[in-house]
């Protein structure tokens, strides 16, 4: 009974669904869109200046703590420009290359922690790294940032005493820091590439460069085993050209010293680990010679000299964020 009642009432409430009118969405009047844009344009200098004074207070707070803790720092360590840029730029580098550069030997040497291995861009390779030859590069990068890289310090410091050193207790501000940072990677990339063409000539690869690529598989801390020649033209002479130029402060030529040496140990690496540059390309000069010279591809790409690297599968891999296609532990030897 229930279910004849149901079925009779059904096509009663099927004609009422279909003959009710479809609803007609509100539309805006030309008075509330009006009224809107103006509260729109109203509010925002209101926002936007209480935005630009917190901001502006939050700088002041933080640049002020830095300043305090850099001339803390100064304090210590004095004022004496030869201290700081012979001496504090040599211990600079020496730190922050075994630093970084241990790290990465640990990994090579244990081949752990086993989740990073997929990460590794010639599998195979350096497992176990050759102690005989990981001594010999242990030797020469020592002299060659004691002996050579002390020399370019106190060679740098006389360019600098000649130019004119910013007084070092005043900081740069940071559009100056950020402006000055970029022309030193253009003025990196300029002087590294064409040396490094250079050091490919016939005579100055056989008697000089040579040696750097008896790694067709590098790691971290070969990045600096090379002729003490090549390390002065080619490893120390670009980065500082810049700073030279532009009259950098101490701090800043520091920062960039940094990521000048980070940028070249995650190069020699063997891994490309997501979130970190790309050293496929460098990784694959290493293993092919005569592709891609340069530090960040832009005149590589300009004289078409990573022309093979861009064919190659491996360029699939040459990108910032890469989980995916690093699990296929492609053997460019193969």
């Amino acid at each position: 009974m229930k279910q004849s009642k149901q079925n009779k009432r059904s096509p009663v409430s099927e004609e009422s669904t279909q003959n009710r009118a479809p609803k007609i969405p509100p539309t805006l009047s030309p008075w509330s869109i009006l009224i809107a844009l103006t509260s729109v344009i109203l509010c925002f200098p209101s926002a936007r200046n209480a935005l630009t004074w917190h901001w502006q207070k939050f700088w002041l707070a933080l640049t002020s703590s830095f300043q305090g803790l850099w001339d803390s720092f100064l304090y210590i360590v004095g004022e004496d420009p030869f201290t700081l840029w012979v001496n504090g730029t040599t211990i600079l580098n020496l730190v922050v290359y075994w630093l970084i550069g241990g790290i990465y030997t640990i990994l090579n040497v244990t081949n752990k922690p086993a989740a990073l291995r997929r990460y590794k861009m010639q599998p195979g390779s350096n497992e176990p790294v050759d102690y005989k030859k990981l001594s010999r590069v242990l030797v020469w990068v020592l002299f060659n940032q004691i002996v050579v890289g002390y020399v370019t310090a106190w060679i740098l410091y006389k360019a600098m005493s000649w130019r004119g050193y910013p007084e070092p207790h005043h900081l740069p501000s940071l559009l100056q820091f950020l402006s000055e940072t970029f022309f030193h990677v253009l003025v990196e990339e300029v002087a590294f590439y064409y040396s490094h063409r250079l050091l490919h000539t016939r005579y100055l690869y056989k008697f000089i460069h040579k040696r750097h690529h008896e790694w067709t598989s590098p790691i971290a801390v070969t990045a600096i085993y090379c002729h003490p020649i090549e390390h002065f033209i080619s490893n120390l002479l670009p980065p500082c050209l810049g700073v030279f130029i532009m009259g950098s402060h101490i701090l800043t030529t520091w920062t960039w010293f940094i990521l000048a040496l980070f940028t070249t140990l995650n190069a020699h690496c063997g891994y490309h680990i997501p979130l970190f540059p790309s050293p496929e390309a460098h990784d694959y000069h290493h293993l092919k010679f005569n592709n891609c010279f340069g530090v960040i591809g832009v005149l590589d790409r300009l004289h078409k000299t990573d022309a093979n690297f861009r064919a190659s599968h491996v360029y699939k891999r040459h990108v910032m964020l890469n989980f995916d296609l690093l699990n296929d532990q492609i053997n460019l030897k193969s």
